[in-house]
This record gives structure tokens, sequence and C-alpha cells, in this order.
């Protein structure tokens, strides 16, 4: 099974993005998302953010992610 994670992006410089996933921060690879700014939410798998995604997605993402683990 493959899963994404969902994270807000804090800042993105050279194909780099840090991002914050549930007070985590990473650096992942923002190549794939050529108009990534700071405060907008990604789908981030394999250390790539591959998604630009809504605030209803995020909400989403984390309910089933709560349902998974319990």
């Amino acid at each position: 099974m493959c899963v994404g994670l969902s994270a807000r992006v804090l800042k993105v410089s050279n194909g780099t993005a840090i991002i914050d996933a549930s007070g985590a921060k990473r650096s992942v690879s923002s190549e794939l998302i050529a108009d990534l700014e700071p405060g907008d939410y990604v789908m981030v798998h394999a250390g790539s953010a591959i998604a630009k995604i809504t605030d209803d997605d995020v909400n989403e993402s984390d309910e089933l992610m709560k349902e998974f683990m319990n």
C-alpha cells in the first residue's frame, strides 16, 4: 500500500520545499509543482510534493488516517 502525507508548505527554494506535516518539518522535492508557494497544502509521497491539495482535502486525509490508525 502507498500512503501520501498531507503537509503545509513553509518555504520553497530551488526545487525544494520545507513542509510541516503534523508538526514535523521536512525537506522534500517540489520540482513536480511549478507554482508552489508558502501556505499551500501538498500531498507528499516518497520525498516529493506530488500535488497541491485544498484545506478540505487535508481535513479528509487527517480523518482517514485517524480511522486507519484505530
